[in-house]
């Protein structure tokens, strides 16, 4: 291929000793993002051969690829919503393409700032370190852009982002390191430092590019609920099926389900994506919902234990985020734990404190900081268990 001539042809120059040296992990992160690296591991020195490998084309930048593809159901969705929230709000007669070349173009700017101000600090954190620039931020770039308002700050993303991707990665020590998820560390800095940009009726419907005005109030089914609001005065707003759809007011890629789902079938189908965690997250809350309906004290413990799974980012964050192999426990018992308690605080968040009505980060952050204690107890119980064992097999053979 002319391409990989070319690339071979100036690698030098990005090598140690070559006039670029200094830019050879940007190289190299090029490089094997368009071509599957051709490096192996080495064998003992001195030894006659270096010891064969069997290599495919799937590697971690390939498994990332793989994210992306499963959120792009939810992201051209996000995009049509868009518009379509803006045409419904200010009564304006757009077609189905205008919607969505609207939503494209208010997306657009949204999705270049978060992978530019990411990959910028992940590019220099890389070349200042002498290490190969993570491929993490492929996935998390997109999965920030579909989890804010349409109407959030450019300025203000670009903040959240850079936090996200310092505070939240880079000091742990970059990818794989980290354990909280980056999307959601963007998201908690915006949720807490700029509230008034991230809550309340009026950042999620975008005004149309000839509008001058106050913005239109686009209420959410969980900020109708969080205000108090009986079941007589929600069901008329939002429907279960508009919900499972997608087409109300809500973050960029979290209201359809439908395309959520899309992306699950993929993720599960590749491997990518735990089916453990995914299946306790929606049993947690399931449960929670439940409990919630046999205590009914007020409307919003009323409410049918299945619309939590319609609403806000429950679904999204089940798929996407709750499912992040880095911070998420790695145990197949501590997947069931984690998963079931993220689903379960999720609901507990949501009804008992309306200050927070969007219980799904919370839930997914505050497991985050106990995968590893999950883990740790899962490993020491299976090793008493083996321990009781070999005892018992110990006396059998005494006798």
């Amino acid at each position: 291929m002319k391409i990989r001539d070319y690339i071979d042809k100036i690698k030098p120059q990005f090598s140690k000793g070559g006039r670029f040296q200094k830019l050879e992990s940007t190289f190299e992160a090029f490089e094997t993002f368009a071509f599957t690296p051709n490096t192996v591991t080495g064998g003992k020195v001195g030894a006659p051969y270096r010891g064969s490998h069997i290599r495919d084309a799937v590697d971690l930048k390939r498994t990332i690829i793989t994210v992306v593809i499963a959120l792009l159901p939810a992201l051209l969705f996000g995009m049509w919503n868009i518009g379509h929230q803006t045409a419904a709000a200010y009564h304006l007669d757009w077609s189905f393409g205008y919607q969505f070349w609207f939503g494209l173009l208010r997306m657009l700017p949204i999705i270049v700032v978060s992978y530019v101000v990411g990959l910028s600090i992940e590019f220099l954190f890389a070349e200042i370190r002498h290490e190969q620039v993570s491929e993490g931020f492929i996935g998390t770039g997109i999965i920030i852009a579909m989890i804010v308002p349409v109407t959030v700050p450019l300025w203000q993303l670009a903040l959240a982002v850079a936090f996200a991707v310092v505070i939240g990665k880079e000091v742990f020590g970059g990818s794989g390191y980290n354990f909280l998820n980056p999307a959601l560390v963007a998201r908690a800095f915006l949720f807490f430092s700029y509230p008034a940009h991230m809550s309340g009726d009026s950042v999620w419907i975008a005004a149309p590019f000839h509008f001058v005005g106050d913005a239109v109030s686009g209420a959410t089914p969980l900020g109708v609920l969080s205000a108090g609001s009986d079941m007589a005065a929600f069901n008329p707003q939002f429907s279960a099926l508009d919900m499972f759809v997608g087409t109300i007011p809500g973050s960029i890629g979290e209201t359809s389900v439908i395309a959520i789902l899309l992306g699950a079938a993929i993720l599960l189908f590749t491997g990518v994506a735990s089916w453990r965690i995914m299946l306790s997250v929606v049993l947690g809350g399931g449960l929670m919902g439940l409990l919630f309906n046999a205590i009914g004290a007020n409307a919003y413990m009323q409410l049918p234990f299945y619309y939590h799974f319609l609403m806000g980012g429950f679904m999204f964050g089940c798929v996407f985020m709750a499912t992040d192999p880095v911070t998420a426990a790695q145990t197949n018992k501590g997947k069931w734990i984690y998963g079931f308690l993220i689903g379960a605080f999720a609901v507990l968040l949501r009804v008992l404190n309306p200050a927070y009505p969007e219980g799904m980060m919370l839930a997914i952050l505050l497991m985050n900081c106990f995968a590893p204690l999950i883990d740790h107890c899962v490993v020491a119980s299976n090793r008493n268990r083996r321990k009781k064992r070999w005892a018992a097999a110990e006396r059998r053979v005494a006798l």
